[in-house]
């Protein structure tokens, strides 16, 4: 495959250099009679195609924490989102905790043409 034609499994849409894995890493989806891996094999083996260390089992509990968090406080999709923009900030995962725990939501609710934007604030007290 071409680096002009690198796509993620399943898409027509190309996949930026930015996103793309070292050269000669192949990830591939499973055939259904294999064995799935570990979330911890699969994490290491994800982070060092990535160039990056694995992250510890407490790093891991903070990042599940933190998406549970968004989970149960939004929609599913808020999830790994919310790690994104954690890692995206520079911020710890538990760090970030800590603001999703205070954080409100103002007009929570409102659906696409409603009477506006909802406006996120800190609860007060934070």
């Amino acid at each position: 495959m071409s680096s002009e034609s690198a796509r993620p499994f399943g898409s027509s849409h190309p996949v930026p250099a930015a996103h793309r894995v070292r050269p000669g890493v192949t990830l591939r989806s499973m055939e259904p009679d294999e064995i799935r891996p570990t979330a911890a094999e699969w994490l290491a083996a994800f982070a060092h195609a990535l160039g990056v260390g694995a992250p510890s089992p407490e790093d891991a509990d903070a990042v599940l924490g933190l998406a549970g968090l968004a989970a149960h406080a939004s929609e599913r999709a808020a999830a790994p989102v919310a790690c994104w923009i954690a890692a995206r900030a520079g911020v710890t995962a538990s760090e970030a905790a800590r603001v999703a725990e205070t954080l409100h939501v103002e007009g929570a609710g409102r659906r696409p043409g409603g009477p506006g934007p909802a406006r996120v604030e800190p609860a007060a007290g934070s």
